[in-house]
């Protein structure tokens, strides 16, 4: 350690950081055990047990808020997932070094742009008015303007379709990083033997890969119902509730609105707790088919 005492003196900051901003607000997790009182403190408030917990399984809210959250999080996954693996092996086939750049540029893009923006451009573009009525109606597919951010059944369709345009390029990267490690002489090697640029992609590609999709694809697991609550309360109402509302929201809506802070917290537990056990069992189970896991 003295001999490496510069690149331990590095380290400090994020150690530092861990433990300030990750490690030490697991302490206030208990208050999910306890009724909390901002005056008298956790140590002072008053232990409910799992009081909390029942409240919230035996809600109303509990299946809704469940089955929002996992089929927001799977219908990310079936789609956004595999769209930015499949945009960078696309990206990978073309050799017009400039013509890469440029799409790599473009699908970048919307990484970039405000999350406020980007909720207000998916809001002008849904709206009666919107480009996306206008088209529907000039070619004839409906006869009137559809209230896309009013129905619940479309809530679904335009947080994954907007995802998957907002983040399908940036998330592609480290495909694309993978993908520049493979040794050029096995496709030089399978040139020569014949193989075409399918084979190529089926024999050398994807095994290529195959380690950095499976550990992308157990950090997703991990978060699977750990959705990001900004952009769920930025678009959506009361009359979306049926299908938009997630444990995220309804935690943001106890907890700061309404001020329930130990409810809210048991809450996000539960939610946390969850990921950790979806996120064991998806490593358990890559480490035993492929034997490529996170530990």
């Amino acid at each position: 350690m003295y001999a490496n005492r510069g690149l331990y003196l590095m380290l400090l900051p994020v150690v530092a950081y861990f433990l300030i901003f990750e490690y030490k607000p697991m302490y206030g997790a208990i208050i999910a055990f306890k009724q909390f009182n901002a005056y008298a403190g956790i140590a002072d408030s008053p232990w409910v047990g799992f009081q909390h917990f029942e409240r919230f399984f035996e809600s109303y809210y509990f299946w809704r808020l469940l089955k929002n959250t996992f089929l927001l999080s799977l219908y990310s996954l079936l789609f956004i997932f595999p769209a930015a693996l499949v945009f960078a092996l696309l990206l990978n086939e073309l050799r017009h070094k400039k013509l890469k750049s440029v799409v790599q540029t473009i699908s970048y893009l919307p990484h970039f742009i405000s999350l406020i923006v980007i909720c207000g451009m998916i809001i002008d573009f849904t709206k009666p008015g919107g480009i996306i009525n206008s088209a529907l109606l000039a070619l004839g597919v409906v006869d009137s303007p559809i209230q896309f951010l009013i129905l619940p059944e479309w809530f679904r369709t335009i947080y994954v379709g907007s995802g998957l345009w907002q983040s399908v390029g940036w998330n592609s990267i480290i495909y694309l990083a993978a993908l520049s490690g493979i040794n050029p002489s096995l496709y030089e090697a399978a040139v020569i033997d014949g193989a075409d640029r399918w084979k190529q992609l089926l024999h050398i590609t994807l095994p290529g890969i195959l380690p950095t999709v499976l550990i992308l694809l157990i950090l997703n697991i991990g978060q699977l119902l750990n959705i990001g609550w900004d952009k769920i309360i930025l678009l959506y109402n009361p009359s979306t509730y049926p299908t938009a509302d997630v444990i995220s929201t309804f935690v943001y809506r106890r907890g700061i609105m309404e001020a329930d802070y130990s409810f809210s917290a048991a809450v996000g537990l539960f939610n946390s707790v969850i990921n950790f056990t979806l996120l064991l069992a998806a490593n358990r189970i890559s480490r035993k088919a492929t034997k490529t896991s996170l530990w």
